[in-house]
């Protein structure tokens, strides 16, 4: 008798962290590695907001809250949605969560009935298809070319569209491509869901501050109000705020879905961590002067990149609007073989010899759902983003 469950036989360990996770030991048994693999911020969390999470432990603030979070970071979370994207989210259609990948899971878990489908654009992240499996629902992957930007078109969703369908991710800016949709981009598949009323939609917007060029991202209830009783908009403070290890993840959505995402998770981890939920309302409340130093950094990391990239034989890279990853094409090296005698016939081939050979870890496109891609975060120093270059350029320049 297997002592693990069936069900976890249809997901995987997450990608991305594997791969950190093998950058991590590399460099712990004496390597030189430049890991491009992480997806968080290399900024410190704004002072303020450590300086309010000490506080709260200073003041006891260190017991059991609501399970959906404290009033103040609801108060916090709607008057965030509401002066960012104009949302009318109230306190009680909004749920604090540890993370957002834990919203998300809850929410799957709480309407995924078996062989609902769940439509997922991809390239995607890698965690949208494992939780939608999880649920025993079915993912259905729809390819997004790099022509178009790495973006779904309406005429994709349409026909992806089928009596099965329960929900519809958006993600905007995109992990891992970068892209991010503008109002008008939108409008078009807003209007294939007004058709399909059976249709849920779930928008991650958690890189939603981090975009370059003047360019705003929208948000699909603040584009079609007429959505917002059967969406989701999640966000969080991760990545704007350099608080990927407090974890903070938080969502509006209709009072009746809100209640049943709370009693699930008060199944399981209950309330977040008090103190993080404290350093959380000051990070929504407070000065936000340094998500623009950081993405004035990224804006230049991701040029830098980009035009690196696209010096490089063997590589196309498309410029993103947003996030802090780039997912260069390898089609120019596929079939070629590397200084150390490595046939690469796909990404993974790819990516695995670059690690071996340069010790620059990257993730392979197929991790995204996606062939003959690798994801970059630039979420790193700039001068090992340069030294990471040197060392792509040597790899592929290598290959025979």
């Amino acid at each position: 008798m297997s002592l693990t469950a069936d069900r976890l036989d249809r997901i995987s360990p997450s990608q991305t962290i594997a791969v950190a996770t093998k950058a991590r030991q590399l460099k712990a048994a004496g390597r030189d590695i430049i890991s491009l693999s992480a997806g968080e911020p290399d900024f410190d969390t704004p002072e303020n907001v450590k300086q309010a999470g000490i506080k709260a432990i200073l003041a006891g603030d260190t017991k059991y809250t609501d399970v959906s979070g404290t009033p103040a970071l609801r108060k916090a979370v709607s008057e965030k949605f509401r002066r960012d994207s104009g949302l009318d989210y109230k306190p009680e259609e909004i749920i604090v969560s540890t993370g957002g990948k834990q919203v998300i899971f809850n929410a799957m878990l709480a309407t995924v009935n078996p062989g609902d489908e769940v439509i997922i654009p991809a390239p995607a992240w890698v965690s949208y298809p494992d939780i939608v499996a999880l649920c025993e629902g079915v993912p259905v992957i729809v390819q997004c070319t790099q022509e178009n930007g790495f973006k779904l078109t309406a005429a994709d969703l349409e026909a992806a569209i089928t009596p099965k369908t329960k929900w519809f991710f958006l993600n905007s800016p995109c992990n891992p491509t970068g892209a991010a949709y503008s109002a008008a981009e939108l409008r078009p598949l807003l209007d294939v869901l007004l058709r399909h009323p059976q249709v849920w939609v779930f928008t991650d917007d958690i890189y939603e501050k981090l975009a370059y060029d003047g360019f705003k991202p929208a948000t699909i209830v603040e584009v079609e109000p007429k959505l917002k009783d059967r969406t989701v908009t999640m966000n969080g403070c991760s990545k704007a705020y350099a608080m990927t290890g407090w974890r903070i993840g938080f969502a509006g959505a209709p009072v009746a879905l809100i209640k049943a995402m709370d009693k699930l998770q008060s199944q399981s981890t209950s309330n977040t961590c008090s103190i993080a939920q404290a350093a959380a309302v000051e990070a929504l409340n407070g000065p936000q002067d340094t998500i623009g130093d950081m993405v004035e950094v990224y804006k230049g990391r991701r040029d830098l990149v980009v035009d690196g990239l696209n010096g490089i034989p063997g590589l196309y890279c498309h410029k993103p609007e947003g996030a802090f990853y780039v997912f260069p094409s390898i089609k120019g090296c596929i079939g070629k073989t590397s200084r150390s005698g490595v046939l690469i016939k796909n990404d993974s081939d790819f990516v695995t010899a670059l690690l071996d050979e340069e010790g620059v870890a990257a993730v392979h496109g197929s991790a995204f759902l996606t062939d003959g891609y690798f994801r970059i975060s630039y979420a790193t120093s700039t001068e090992l983003l340069k030294e990471a270059l040197v060392r792509i350029r040597r790899f592929c320049e290598a290959l025979v």
